[in-house]
């Protein structure tokens, strides 16, 4: 992993691609590849957030 430790999003779709291939196309639900995936887009997510200037209008409703 790069990124200070965290999983990408590119290095988790290369664990999804592998897991796919070996189980007929299938992803199964709670694999690490499932897990990779999740911990990529949270990671993504998080590094959106942090890289933003001033708060989160989207989610301050009034």
């Amino acid at each position: 992993m790069s990124n200070d430790g965290k999983m990408t999003l590119k290095e988790a779709a290369r664990i999804q691609s592998a897991t796919a291939k070996a189980n007929k196309g299938k992803v199964p639900k709670g694999s690490f590849a499932a897990r990779a995936m999740s911990a990529a887009a949270k990671n993504e997510s998080s590094e959106t957030k942090d890289s933003s200037s001033g708060s989160d209008k989207k989610n301050d409703k009034k």
